[in-house]
């Protein structure tokens, strides 16, 4: 897990960013409402351990679904930012059923404390 002094990047984009990222990296057309990257994953993760990594987020794509479930901009944000940090700190959904069971009820338990 991550240390009190851990530091992360927190980047906002529009769709066209987010879309070449989302090609770039995980070859998928179009944008996505989050992405994150590790710097504690990989032969050189151990370099810096006090850097989680990045969370970068698409506004446009995080409006449109603030809209669609009649939710504030800031709680979508901050619904996608905790869920690209927990991806940093090594939680998946992708890995099946009970991984992103975990997730989410730790995403939960994260987002009670901001309220």
């Amino acid at each position: 897990m991550a240390s009190p002094e851990s530091e992360l990047s927190i980047v906002l984009v529009d769709d066209e960013q987010m879309s070449s990222l989302n090609w770039k990296y995980r070859g998928h057309q179009g944008p996505t409402n989050v992405l994150s990257f590790a710097m504690r994953d990989g032969e050189f993760g151990d370099i810096s351990p006090q850097l989680l990594g990045d969370v970068i987020i698409s506004l446009p794509t995080a409006q449109r679904e603030a809209e669609e479930e009649g939710l504030s901009l800031d709680s979508t944000i901050s619904r996608l930012l905790v869920h690209g940090i927990l991806h940093l700190v090594g939680f998946d959904h992708e890995k099946g059923e009970d991984a992103a069971r975990e997730m989410e009820q730790r995403s939960t338990e994260l987002l009670a404390q901001l309220d």
